[in-house]
């Protein structure tokens, strides 16, 4: 009986330290440089990260990790979304957008990256509140 016990508390206690490390909201962070001539994201965690750098090695030219798109302002006569364009590089831990042209004040923008973005985690697929799709992260900045 007190083996039953054992394998049991054990089994629990396994379980427990899953949900706890999985359900952590370990979110890559969004923001612009110190001086807006650039967009950082950070706070990306390893696994994401070296999957970037192999990515980024292999075709660094044609890759799309991030996208930055100028959102249109309410008296702006075109209302579509224009995409900005940029070079990516890896400088460390972190992911850094430097645009072709400097960015506009006064205008906002939207990054979008599928970077450290889980399908589901353990949690998600006990409770049944898996996504069929990924979703992309989503910051709006403004300059």
């Amino acid at each position: 009986m007190f083996k039953r016990f054992f394998k049991r508390s054990l089994v629990v206690l396994v379980l427990m330290s899953a949900f706890s490390c999985s359900n952590r909201n370990n979110k890559p962070v969004i923001k612009f440089s110190g001086d807006s001539t650039s967009i950082i994201i950070k706070n990306i965690d390893e696994a994401s990260l070296l999957q970037v750098k192999n990515a980024y090695q292999a075709n660094a030219d044609t890759l799309s990790l991030v996208s930055v798109l100028i959102k249109p302002g309410e008296l702006d006569s075109i209302q579509d979304e224009t995409e900005v364009a940029g070079k990516v590089k890896i400088l460390g831990d972190s992911l850094i957008f430097n645009p072709d042209q400097p960015f506009v004040k006064g205008k906002d923008y939207l990054v979008e990256s599928y970077i450290g973005v889980k399908f589901a985690t353990i949690g998600n697929l006990i409770n049944s509140s898996a996504k069929h799709n990924l979703q992309p992260q989503k910051q709006t900045l403004k300059r």
